[in-house]
């Protein structure tokens, strides 16, 4: 009598050896670098968070991408970089496209989160290059009009689950608070806090105009600090006192917020999920913003006036001189880990037990 095999093991064995196929097939990768937005041509005019890697680097495949634009790869080098888009939404989505694409192997990547973004002048100047440990997402709250709010609340944004402002009663984060790998982040800062980041002139105005922060008017520097992001584009010393407070609430008074925009914990959260599927290793992910614009308004000019100022045709005064220095110090890095490969495929500086 013969046997037959049975239909459904024989299927199995079919869609493995497919998937084996198509993984042997995939393209590998020993870094992403993840860009938000481009400004106009990829190459050739006034330059966003990408063009300077597609003039600079040996990006040969541009391949079509379900996202904001195609992706571009170094095939000899293992660089990829991408484009995600503009706001938490977009650069979840597009980096969880990206994970799930089976034409790369992102299983032993490292991932270069490096764009523009505001500053606080209580820490740092216009320009300066900040690699954050914490990520404090300031979206999921409550929010009453600051004309409505009790007498004694400081602000009218809270953390959900909680009775007001800062409530001593925190519950556990669920989606607020995001830490990166501290051993990583330290070891990219010490690789590159020498690096010299260009001045500019008008860089130079900017920057006198804020008496009340010293460190606002120094030469712009490569330091450690943290991120809040959220898709609404606040400006403010009130504001930046809020976010502020937040990211210390969030961390138990271990970060110190330095730099906000508006993707960050997005493009985490999406790592962070693909990590627990094997797509990829959250431990090497490394997150570089440069300050292109003050997060509040000097002594001289209302938070309106700042603020309105900047947001037309991108006029932030520091632009020009962040976008270099996203390149410059993350460039260092990826260098490091592209030269260095034979060391760092299978060790990452710093890792966290899970």
């Amino acid at each position: 009598m013969k046997k037959h095999f049975p239909s459904a093991l024989l299927f199995t064995v079919i869609l493995l050896a497919f998937l084996d196929s198509s993984w042997a097939d995939a393209r590998p990768v020993k870094i992403v670098v993840v860009t938000m937005f481009e400004i106009g041509n990829d190459t050739g005019d006034r330059a966003g968070e990408f063009q300077l890697w597609k003039e600079r680097r040996d990006l040969t495949e541009v391949l079509p991408f379900h996202g904001w634009r195609d992706l571009h790869y170094d095939p000899n080098d293992g660089l990829l970089v991408m484009v995600t888009g503009i706001g938490t939404a977009r650069s979840a989505a597009a980096v969880m496209a990206l994970g799930m694409d089976d034409r790369f192997d992102l299983s032993k990547a490292y991932w270069l989160i490096v764009g523009i973004a505001g500053i606080d002048p209580e820490d740092a100047p216009v320009g300066s290059a900040v690699w954050s440990e914490y990520l404090v997402d300031g979206d999921l709250g409550h929010h009453i009009d600051s004309r409505e709010i009790p007498e004694d609340w400081p602000f009218g944004y809270f953390p959900r689950y909680t009775m007001g402002p800062f409530d001593p009663n925190k519950p556990e984060p669920t989606g607020e608070l995001y830490q990166l790998n501290p051993g990583l982040t330290d070891w990219a800062f010490e690789l590159t806090k020498d690096i010299e980041i260009p001045d500019d002139p008008s860089v130079r105005k900017e920057r006198a105009l804020y008496t009340e922060h010293p460190k606002a008017q120094g030469k712009p520097i490569v330091l450690k600090g943290d991120h809040i992001a959220a898709l609404t584009f606040w400006h403010g010393k009130l504001l930046n006192d809020w976010a502020n407070r937040l990211v210390s609430y969030w961390t138990d008074g271990k970060g110190n917020m330095v730099t906000s925009a508006m993707e960050d914990t997005g493009s985490f959260l999406s790592l962070s999920w693909l990590n627990k599927i094997g797509r990829v290793d959250k431990q090497r992910v490394m997150v570089l913003r440069t300050g292109s614009n003050y997060t509040m308004q000097p002594p001289t000019r209302t938070a309106a006036e700042n603020l309105l100022k900047e947001t037309k045709g991108y006029k932030y005064a520091g632009l020009e001189v962040a976008v270099e220095a996203g390149y410059r110090v993350g460039s260092r890095v990826v260098d490091e880990i592209i030269d260095n490969w034979r060391i760092y495929e299978a060790n990452v500086p710093g890792v966290l037990d899970e």
